[in-house]
Order: C-alpha cells, then sequence, then structure tokens
C-alpha cells in the first residue's frame, strides 16, 4: 500500500471510529471507548476536495505519526481477533476540527475511558488536565517530561524523564564500573547544568556509595589533547557525555576512539543517542558507547518476526521503532483496559499483556507533602553498541 493510499484510508477509519466510538450510552458499558490522538497533519496533506497534496511524494514530516498510527492500528486488528470490545477513535492533533481542543468541545471525549498520545510538552498537560477532569487515565506515549503536571493520578509518563534516565545509568555504572575513574564531559549551557545538577543530586540520595565524578567543561573546539589529560593511561575510564547536543556526543566519541590503544574508555550517551546510527563508522571502531531507552525490541524475541511479516504484508516495509512503539503501547493498554475495566488505574503494573518492553510504572510523589503527582515507567534499559553491534546489557 503506497503513502498516499494509508492516509486516505485513515481518512475513512477516522469517521468510522468517531461514529462508532458514540453507538453506546456512556451509562452502559457494552464496549471501552479509547481516544488516540496521534499528529497526522491531514489537513496540510489534502485539499478541501480530499486531494493529496504531494502526489507521489511523502513528506518526512507526516512519517512520524503516522508509522505510530500504522503500529496502533494492527494492535487494533489484534484486539479484535482476540474478541475485545472496543472503540478506537482517532484523532489528529494537527488538525483543526480534529485537535484536543476541539475533540473536547464537539463531545468526542464524552465516553471515553482511555486517552493515549504521541503528544508535545503543551498536549501532555491539556489532556493531562481532560484526563483529571474525567477520572480516566492518559498514557503520554513519548513525551519524556512531566510536563509540569502535579497532583494527578491519571497522568501517565511512559516515555521516562531524563532524571530517571540519570538515576539509571548512576547505578549502572555503580555496579558495573566501581572502581574506575569517571569524568563527566560536558559543554557550557544551560541544559547541561541541569544534567549535571542531576548527577550531583543523585549522588546525595544513593545508598550506596556515591561515584567520585570528575566534572570536565569543554570548550566548542576541544581536541584529543584536551581529552587526553583526564584519562588514566592503560586504566579503562567511563566517560558521560553530559549533553543532549547530539553533535557534541559524537565529535567526543570519536575522539575517545582514537585514543583507544593507550586510553581506553567507556562512553555513556544520553536517551536522544538510540538515532546516532553512524557509531557503526570507522572512526568509532572499537569504542564501546552506552546508551538508554525505556522502550526495546530485543531482535530474538519470538513476537518480532510475525510483527514484522503482519506489517510488511500490510504497508509492504519492514516497521520502523516508532510503528513497533505504537502497536505495542495500544495493545498492551487496551487489552488491559479490557480486562480490568474502571481499575485500570490501579492496575498500571499489570504485565499480564506486554509484548516487548517491561513497563515499571511506579508513583511519582511530592517530596514535600509526599503526595502523588503522577505515574511514571521507571524501567531503563541499557543499550550498547560496539562496531554496529547493539545488545541490550543490564
Amino acid at each position: 500500500m503506497q503513502r498516499s493510499s494509508v492516509l486516505i484510508f485513515m481518512i475513512c477509519l477516522l469517521f468510522f471510529c468517531q461514529v462508532a466510538s458514540g453507538q453506546d450510552s456512556p451509562q452502559v458499558k457494552s464496549r471501552y471507548h479509547v481516544a488516540l490522538f496521534v499528529p497526522l497533519y491531514l489537513d496540510s496533506a489534502f485539499d478541501q476536495d480530499g486531494n493529496y497534496r504531494y502526489g507521489k511524494a511523502f513528506p518526512r514530516y507526516l512519517n512520524g505519526g503516522v508509522e505510530f498510527y500504522e503500529g496502533a492500528r494492527m494492535a487494533l486488528d489484534s484486539l479484535e481477533e482476540e474478541g475485545v470490545q472496543l472503540d478506537l477513535q482517532v484523532l489528529d492533533t494537527r488538525s483543526v476540527s480534529q485537535g484536543i481542543a476541539a475533540s473536547e468541545k464537539a463531545h468526542k471525549l464524552d465516553s471515553v475511558d482511555l486517552i493515549i498520545g504521541e503528544v508535545t510538552g503543551a498536549e501532555a498537560r491539556t489532556l493531562a488536565s481532560i484526563a483529571a477532569r474525567r477520572n480516566i487515565p492518559f498514557i503520554n506515549v513519548n513525551y519524556p517530561n512531566d510536563a509540569g503536571v502535579r497532583n494527578n493520578p491519571n497522568y501517565v509518563v511512559l516515555n521516562s524523564t531524563l532524571y530517571t534516565h540519570c538515576a539509571a545509568i548512576y547505578k549502572f555504572i555503580q555496579k558495573t564500573y566501581p572502581l574506575s575513574d569517571v569524568i563527566f564531559f560536558r559543554k557550557k549551557g544551560a541544559q547541561e547544568d541541569r544534567l549535571k545538577n542531576y548527577f550531583e543530586e543523585i549522588a546525595k540520595s544513593t545508598a550506596s556509595v556515591p561515584l567520585k565524578i570528575k566534572y570536565v567543561v569543554l570548550e566548542n573546539t576541544f581536541t584529543p589533547d584536551d581529552l587526553r589529560k583526564h584519562l588514566d593511561n592503560g586504566a579503562n575510564t567511563v566517560c558521560i557525555a553530559g549533553s543532549l547536543d547530539l553533535a557534541f556526543g559524537q565529535v567526543l566519541t570519536q575522539q575517545l576512539a582514537g585514543l583507544l590503544d593507550n586510553y581506553p574508555s567507556v562512553v555513556f550517551g544520553m536517551p536522544n543517542w538510540w538515532d546516532a546510527t553512524n557509531f557503526a563508522s570507522p572512526e568509532y571502531k572499537d569504542i564501546e558507547v552506552i546508551y538508554t531507552t525505556p522502550f526495546y525490541t530485543a531482535p530474538q524475541h519470538p513476537l518480532l518476526t510475525s510483527v514484522q511479516n503482519v506489517y510488511k504484508s500490510i504497508y509492504y516495509v519492514k516497521p520502523t521503532e516508532t510503528a513497533v512503539k505504537g502497536f505495542e503501547t495500544v495493545y498492551h493498554f487496551c487489552r488491559l483496559l479490557s480486562a480490568t475495566g474502571p481499575n485500570l488505574g490501579s492496575s498500571l503494573s499489570d504485565d499480564r499483556f506486554k509484548i516487548f518492553t517491561d513497563f515499571d510504572i511506579q508513583p511519582v510523589l511530592d517530596a514535600k507533602t509526599m503526595t502523588l503527582n503522577y505515574f511514571e515507567n521507571k524501567k531503563i534499559y541499557m543499550i550498547k553498541k560496539v562496531n554496529g553491534e547493539v545488545t541490550a546489557v543490564f
């Protein structure tokens, strides 16, 4: 199926889902209703007459939302085959008529039992507020931030916050490299200051022996000589790339790779390194790179081949990580909803219906009042890349 055909099919499905979602009275739950918010950009992809604007082309900005939708649609097919009574209402966050505010104003969320969203920060806040008012769970799939939400037991952050990633890195180094020197390489910047503060805060609260981290600020034009003077000749040094600037991390890793013969090191990156595909190129030869992610699909997982084959039979391409994420999150939480009904909020730790990822959804409490602010997935996978080979380390 071509991408343009997929989008046309999506419009038909949107109409069907919206009609179906209104068939049952809010007082009579013969089936469960789920609202899926995803950025599809249908307003910009089609003109007023419903004609696709881009011919055979498919703009890159459409990919993420469409891929997530494709995975979600495949999950819906699986749920239907299992006899799950469910209506999935797909709403385009980039559409004037299907956006969050318009959907609520048009009463499209009146009978919804669960909200799932691939959202921005502002959208996360808005949907969390709606979930709180309606007392229904909202699963924020992708935005790795609490979005300023407080005192909301209906808000679930599935893509773990940056602090949680930093805590996972800290604990992993404590366990795996307890005797190694640890150097936190960073550049100047407010974002880098925040990361440094996170590690210092984690050090104060650790129950184990705190790491002795040396914090080093590098200039924009740093060289291998600037790194060498902080490394131990002959001993393995743990290097943390303390920045979300991927370009900074790649230059740092490349230069450390060039020093491996005399200054062996391992590099810990940030969660956005999952998109750093060029760590397999020759200039990174033999350097061990470890980064974090809350979503992981093991290549040898017995279900992966089946999911890939079904996806390819529909869309003629291999599913991306975004598509797999759409499939497993929609399947997991919708299946959980069908099993627990109104008790979904108290059953978030139930793993009966997991697909690939081991979610560990835990309450996040206010430090002063100890009241519940929201729920967050605390499961972090450590992913190692060496010469293009990718493995999970625990």
